[in-house]
């Protein structure tokens, strides 16, 4: 196990404002799809404020057209550890393993030292979502020139984040999606 410490500053309880950059009028259609969809799933504000949406209340069948690119993330919070619960086919394609249910520093060791794993501990442990858009970080098919990524946080209880849904999208050189 090769978890990092991470010492947090913010609780999932104390969840602000941000803004993502760039704006959700420039991300791919099945980004905003996503993001829309988890939005229409938070639930009303709890009487701490606390108001993120759970597992239970996403259904598969309401976003059919996303699922290649889903994956979801177990969340262990002390130590901070991450695992594959899904991992849709367009991620087998382009990493060319399946590593549902393996904790994230084992299917990939190097992963604690990736530059994205600070968005997995500001999903998991402080419930805020990442955005990204860029070059791959990690091992893709060599035709895959730039990704698009969005994790959002869930959490059974509304508050503290249990998993990370999230949808990447991968694209060619000529900008075409995989």
């Amino acid at each position: 196990m090769s978890a990092a410490p991470a010492t947090r500053t913010q609780t999932t309880a104390e969840i602000v404002p941000f803004q993502l950059r760039p704006a959700p009028g420039q991300w791919h259609p099945h980004i905003r799809a996503l993001y829309g969809y988890w939005q229409s799933k938070l639930p009303a504000p709890d009487a701490a404020g606390c108001r993120l949406p759970g597992r239970q209340h996403l259904d598969p069948v309401e976003i059919p057209t996303l699922l290649p690119w889903l994956w979801l993330i177990d969340v262990q919070r002390e130590p901070p550890r991450f695992r594959f619960r899904l991992f849709g086919t367009k991620h087998y394609e382009q990493m060319h393993c399946d590593p549902t249910g393996r904790w994230c520093d084992e299917a990939f060791p190097s992963f604690v030292s990736q530059p994205t794993y600070p968005d997995y501990l500001k999903v998991g442990l402080d419930g805020l979502v990442s955005y990204r858009k860029g070059p791959p970080a990690y091992h893709v098919d060599s035709e895959c020139r730039l990704l698009e990524r969005i994790m959002l946080p869930l959490a059974r209880d509304g508050r503290t984040v249990d998993m990370i849904l999230a949808l990447t999208l991968y694209f060619r050189a000529d900008q075409a999606l995989y």
